[in-house]
């Protein structure tokens, strides 16, 4: 038999419970919250700052390891100004070709990718007649609309946000001087932020962000350099059509970690039915390859020391990001978790040791 519930002793043991509960303890956690709401409701309302010194900070990061490197034979002071100009004529002009490409050819294939979409509209109306001769109530003439408008709008964003990039001409003059002078001053300023942690912690804690912070952004975006250009080179040598822009759109989704390179393969797939079933599926096989490649191939290298974090955590830190910071905190929310975890190393919350 099952042992009978004393509702006198559980009534006892909640009540115990509740005594324990410190008041303190719960108004420390209500602060919390509330201190966490007014930081966000601060960084919405200064989100153009925020967005351009988070840009020039990560920006900083990437430029210091060639800085370091011309620091043997120069002078701190110029060789920061070497590297920030080289950097600045090679970014410059290589985003504007590629920008203006990818454009180009971007306009054509969301024209093709429209007149396919038109194109299912009648097959889409024969399938709807015959499923209603069967006695089947479906509308999917309003369902092939939302299609088509769903693709127009998605390819068409992404046109737009490289238009409007090239546009924010000011913005862009923002992020380089800022950028220029946390290259200059970035390691005072560290040192002067590091003053709020305890003298024996503040090793670690630099050594942490210089991991999962400086690395992991580093490594991202060589891995996403080598995706984009290697799919564009298998591309052309098998004749796919929008090479170019499809390289890019896999490489842009590749900087995502976790699933921005199989949602970027996705979407050329969709983006090349409008070129025949066997060109979507051809080109689908070759990102998937190139991708087993830098996962198994290069990433183990490249990312060795910069994101060991368990795969739930990872999602969470995804899903957070962008409630919080949208694009942006897709891109942060990762090493940010990464470093939040090496500091409380907690072996639960890493990733598994092979």
């Amino acid at each position: 038999m099952a042992p009978r519930l004393n509702p006198k002793a559980s009534l006892e043991k909640v009540q115990t419970v509740l005594a324990q509960l410190d008041n303190s303890v719960l108004v420390r956690f209500l602060l919390l919250l509330a201190s966490g709401w007014g930081v966000l409701q601060l960084l919405s309302y200064f989100e153009i700052v925020v967005v351009i010194f988070v840009i020039s900070t990560i920006l900083a990061f990437l430029l210091s390891y060639p800085v370091r490197w011309c620091r043997r034979v120069l002078p701190h002071g110029i060789a920061v100004f070497v590297v920030f100009m080289v950097a600045l004529v090679l970014v410059g002009g290589i985003t504007t070709t590629l920008a203006l490409a990818v454009i180009a050819q971007g306009q054509s294939l969301l024209e093709n990718s429209t007149d396919f979409v038109n194109s299912l509209l009648p097959l889409i109306e024969q399938i709807e007649t015959t499923l209603q001769q069967w006695n089947v109530q479906v509308d999917l003439q309003t369902l092939g609309e939302q299609l088509q408008q769903e693709a127009t709008t998605l390819l068409g964003s992404g046109l737009g946000l490289i238009q409007t990039l090239l546009e924010n001409f000011i913005t862009s003059i923002l992020i380089a001087v800022v950028t220029f002078f946390m290259m200059l001053d970035g390691p005072r300023l560290w040192r002067w932020s590091l003053n709020a942690v305890p003298e024996h912690q503040r090793q670690h804690l630099t050594l942490i962000i210089q991991q999962n912070l400086l690395g992991f952004f580093w490594g991202r975006l060589l891995l996403s350099i080598f995706f984009a250009i290697s799919t564009f080179i298998v591309f052309l040598l098998l004749k796919i059509p929008y090479a170019l822009v499809l390289a890019v759109i896999a490489g842009l989704f590749d900087l995502i970690p976790g699933i921005g390179a199989t949602l970027g393969v996705g979407l050329i797939g969709l983006l090349l039915l409008s070129q025949g079933l066997g060109v979507a599926i051809q080109s689908v096989v070759t990102c998937i390859l190139l991708q087993q490649v830098e996962e198994n191939v290069l990433l183990p290298h490249i990312m060795r020391d910069s994101l060991n974090i368990n795969p739930i955590v990872m999602f969470l830190a995804l899903l957070i990001g962008v409630r919080v910071a949208g694009l942006l905190g897709v891109f942060l929310a990762i090493p940010i978790a990464g470093a939040v975890v090496s500091w409380l190393d907690v072996d639960e919350l890493k990733g598994r040791s092979v």
